[in-house]
């Protein structure tokens, strides 16, 4: 009831040790929930797989939510003059108030903040690793085209070194041995394009968990966080409002101390339609998070896609350069015992070109592997 109400006269005592009790388990709570900023704190620095923007997020989320915490957990200090509507003298009141309500707020404030940062870390991670799924790959296949060209090199370095033989034996004509250089700076050439592409490609550190598994994770985490935000607005439907203190007449002046307590409960009759539409909002949430574009639920089946298609085109190329494998090997099956000088010139045409096409087979033959292999893991 409103201080303007107090009757000076009428003595509380009989309800002040209750009220005073019944606060203090109020109060008592306090420092439990202070102590659940300081166990976020420490599963933030434990927790070795969270990057810095992570840690960052979940740091000023906790300093926020324990600010918030603090306001509502913390009693409030009251002190004043009334005067009374019975025409009674004027009174100095002064004690403190608190809601239980705001209590269990506190504690589930804290509650929402340890989920919310849960769900951001999921949801960072995962994100982060459809976004350099494609680029990963990419620079694994890059990586292996190197060693690729390094292998035809290789052989081709040993070809150059049987035709200079033969060149100085005066058995093949030096443009025929040209057509092995310009061989050699093809491949150099593709060396050199293969390496830029690989140092312009970033990879930060990736999860070995497969995203079917990490995209679950991040589901369940947000109907977690949905469910602590949903229990932390039911709050509101209720409260006990405690008030305790003294009180002592000012005018005129004389000795007559006295205490005064209050206790108030309310309930919201909306109650029932209320939390209906929270756990309406809930669902719809959860609808919105799988259509959201920009959403890990979204992009990841946009990934799927893009390797399914991925898994289409390298089958195709290397069919094709299978064919001109063929094609190849059945030519050299015709200069296989070549004497003239021709025919050892065609022979080291067809040579060189194999080489080549080796490179590609190779290349599209290991996008093609890894392409089936990512998606069949993490899909």
């Amino acid at each position: 009831m409103p201080m303007s109400k107090i009757n000076p006269g009428i003595s509380l005592k009989t309800f002040q040790g209750g009220i005073s009790a019944a606060f203090a388990i109020a109060i008592l709570l306090i420092p439990a929930a202070f102590a659940d900023d300081t166990k976020l704190s420490t599963q933030n620095r434990n927790s070795e797989n969270r990057n810095a923007d992570q840690q960052t997020y979940c740091r000023y989320l906790t300093e926020q939510a324990a600010a918030q915490r603090d306001l509502l957990m913390a009693p409030n200090a009251v002190a004043g003059v009334t005067q009374s509507n019975t025409g009674l003298p004027m009174q100095a009141v002064w004690g403190v108030s608190g809601n239980l309500s705001n209590v269990r707020k506190g504690t589930l404030t804290m509650d929402a903040a340890r989920k919310n940062c849960e769900l951001y870390t999921a949801t960072t991670s995962t994100q982060q690793d459809i976004q350099y799924a494609l680029p990963n790959l990419e620079k694994q296949a890059l990586q292996n085209r190197l060693e690729l060209i390094q292998q035809a090199t290789d052989s081709l370095d040993a070809l150059t070194a049987t035709t200079r033989k033969m060149l100085e034996a005066q058995n093949l004509t030096r443009p025929m041995a040209f057509a092995l250089q310009t061989t050699k700076i093809k491949l150099d050439a593709d060396r050199a394009d293969t390496q830029t592409k690989v140092v312009s490609i970033y990879i930060p550190q990736l999860s070995d968990r497969p995203l079917k598994e990490l995209i679950a994770e991040k589901q369940s985490r947000e109907v977690t966080e949905q469910k602590a935000v949903d229990k932390l607005n039911r709050q509101n439907n209720w409260d006990v409002a405690l008030s305790v203190g003294e009180h002592q007449q000012i005018d005129p002046w004389i000795d007559s101390h006295g205490t005064y307590g209050e206790v108030s409960i309310s309930y919201n009759l909306a109650s029932h339609t209320i939390n209906k539409h929270l756990d309406q909002a809930a669902n719809a949430y959860d609808d919105w998070k799988k259509v959201q574009e920009g959403d890990v639920i979204r992009n990841a089946e946009i990934l799927k896609q893009q390797v399914a298609d991925g898994i289409t085109v390298q089958d195709g190329r290397l069919k094709a350069l299978q064919e001109e494998q063929k094609q190849i090997e059945s030519n050299l099956q015709l200069v296989t015992s070549a004497e003239t000088t021709a025919a050892l010139d065609f022979r080291n045409q067809l040579t060189t070109a194999q080489l080549l096409l080796q490179v590609e087979i190779g290349d599209a033959t290991f996008r093609l592997d890894h392409l089936r292999e990512f998606l069949k893991k993490n899909f």
